[in-house]
């Protein structure tokens, strides 16, 4: 079979490996980028070109940075009978049924750690993958067994073109994102529903009660729909997470920071609860997680100012929970590559904490946008540092902060007008931190 993988990054690698260890198949991997690098015995189409007549081929497999309309406009609607993806065969192959899918705008990968922690305390076998770092199809290769589990993060990039849906989906808040990849966030919305749209009436779709952008997701599913932050799901009363009547723990004993986490924490909860009341397990687990990397993450104190990385913090509404997250005076960094999301949010939020912010640090392409709308609700103590380093950017935020405060790296904007992604940002941050 002629095989051709759209995109060679992390789940193209991925695909080559599985597909390529298939007999009879003849491997094409098709990226733009003309310098990249095949493995032995794998051939490659670059340049411009690179969607260019994929009739040619048997099966087309789409990376999820690879747009299926991108598909369309080099050949025609009728290619898209040919396409696939690496999550679409992970469904169609995986030894087990036992699969929770978990979307949502942020907080997929703090849920999907906790749901899997949560089940792994209470006795059972579980895989993770999927968004959050390892692609769906190397699971297979943990040796997945029938009883087992497979907890998976799926972004809206994976999901656009998912023929099947998991047994228990999660959808957390949803808020526009990835507008510069989607058409709209019609579009972006239609993505999501994916996860729910081929539920059967056995299964559950989880979602975030109050939010219209996930209650819209999960509203397509046939399963029975369970909502969470309210009865029956996970829910907080006076101080207490509690689900159907039963007292978990308090949200100061949560070691993740901001009350935006009761959220993901609730979301865990509600979706475990389906499988096992195992309250000890529960409590163990939410008590005890502090946290992903580049997540709000503590890195040290130095001359009494404690610094933190929330790089993964890339839509508005991030760097907002972030203000509100952490307590005291501070010095916030925000900025990056420009999606063009609204800003109202995030300049009132600012505005919200005067008070405690000793200064708001404006970085990156976006910088000049935020100004203008912090101007114009009569907000001005920022400043935009027009440095293209880590090192120059960290050196105008200590100088900002005192003895107490806080310095937080939360852009609320992607990376890459700077940096490779998230995780360079991040790193960068981290290893200048360390100097200090």
């Amino acid at each position: 079979m002629k095989i051709a993988i759209i995109g060679y990054g992390r789940e193209g690698a991925s695909a080559v490996t599985y597909w390529g260890n298939l007999s009879g198949n003849e491997i094409t991997i098709c990226d733009k980028n003309e310098a990249v690098h095949v493995p032995e015995g794998v051939s490659k189409k670059t340049g411009t070109t690179y969607l260019k007549d994929l009739s040619d081929f048997d099966l087309i497999i789409r990376s999820p940075g690879t747009r299926p309309s991108d598909i369309v406009d080099a050949n025609s609607e009728a290619i898209l009978e040919k396409v696939t993806t690496g999550t679409n065969e992970f469904f169609k192959v995986c030894p087990t049924k036992n699969i929770i899918g978990i979307t949502g705008t942020k907080g997929k990968g703090t849920t999907s750690t906790l749901i899997t922690e949560i089940l792994r305390a209470s006795g059972k076998e579980v895989h993770l993958g999927g968004n959050i770092g390892v692609p769906a199809l190397d699971l297979l290769d943990e040796e997945i067994k029938p009883d087992d589990w497979v907890v998976l993060e799926l972004s809206s990039f994976q999901l656009i073109d998912l023929k099947q849906s998991p047994h228990i989906g999660v959808c957390l808040l949803i808020v526009p994102e990835h507008l510069d990849w989607h058409r709209d966030e019609k579009e972006y919305t239609t993505a999501k529903q994916q996860l729910f749209a081929h539920q059967t009436q056995s299964d559950k779709a989880i979602y975030y009660s109050g939010n219209p952008g996930s209650e819209g997701v999960v509203s397509v599913s046939r399963g029975d729909k369970i909502p969470y932050f309210k009865s029956p799901g996970a829910e907080v009363k006076d101080g207490t997470i509690t689900i159907d009547g039963h007292g978990i723990c308090k949200t100061h004993e949560l070691q993740l920071l901001g009350s935006h986490n009761w959220q993901n924490v609730c979301a865990a909860i509600t979706a475990v609860w389906q499988l096992t009341q195992d309250e000890m397990a529960i409590r163990e687990v939410v008590t005890t997680f502090a946290g992903l990397e580049h997540r709000l993450e503590l890195l040290r104190e130095a001359d009494g100012v404690k610094y933190y990385n929330d790089s993964f913090s890339s839509v508005p509404d991030a760097a907002i929970a972030a203000l509100d997250a952490i307590t005291g005076k501070k010095v916030i960094i925000i900025g990056g590559f420009d999606r063009q999301l609204p800003l109202q949010n995030l300049s009132h939020a600012i505005k919200r904490h005067h008070v405690d912010l000793r200064k708001v640090v404006l970085i990156g392409a976006s910088a000049n946008r935020v100004s203008e709308t912090l101007d114009g609700i009569g907000y001005t103590n920022y400043e935009i540092v027009t440095t293209k380093t880590m090192e120059g950017v960290l050196a105008k935020a200590q100088k900002a902060a005192q003895s107490g405060d806080s310095v937080i790296l939360s852009p609320g904007f992607p990376s890459f007008d700077m940096f490779k992604d998230f995780e360079d940002r991040g790193l960068q941050f981290k290893k200048e931190v360390g100097r200090l």
